[in-house]
């Protein structure tokens, strides 16, 4: 997680890799480090840079999904976390099956 300042969002980043025979499509995350925790994706729409929120990402069979700046991320409004710690989050998915996963958090710097 890119923790900036508790009044700027801020972003999850991660891979996200499916070993499976089928598609996993991702339908959401929660977090307590967060007010709200919603999938978004930036996209460059004829030289203007948007951020807009996605119902859902597609995780295809055998491959993978990076969520990175500039592309799919997490995006936490109203952040409660500190550089240094971890955020816990879930990630739901379509399926009905969720996952458990740690994030470090660190600052505008980067990851130590």
């Amino acid at each position: 997680m890119r923790y900036l300042l508790p009044n700027i969002p801020a972003g999850g980043y991660m891979v996200l890799q499916n070993s499976g025979t089928g598609d996993a499509v991702l339908t959401g995350a929660a977090s307590t480090a967060c007010g709200m925790l919603m999938l978004h994706q930036s996209q460059d729409t004829s030289g203007m840079a948007m951020m807009m929120d996605t119902p859902a990402v597609t995780v295809p069979a055998h491959g993978s999904v990076e969520f990175a700046p500039g592309g799919y991320h997490l995006m936490c409004m109203q952040p409660v976390m500190k550089i240094g710690t971890t955020a816990a989050v879930t990630l739901n998915f379509q399926d009905g099956s969720s996952l458990a996963v740690t994030m470090p958090v660190y600052g505008p710097a980067g990851p130590p």
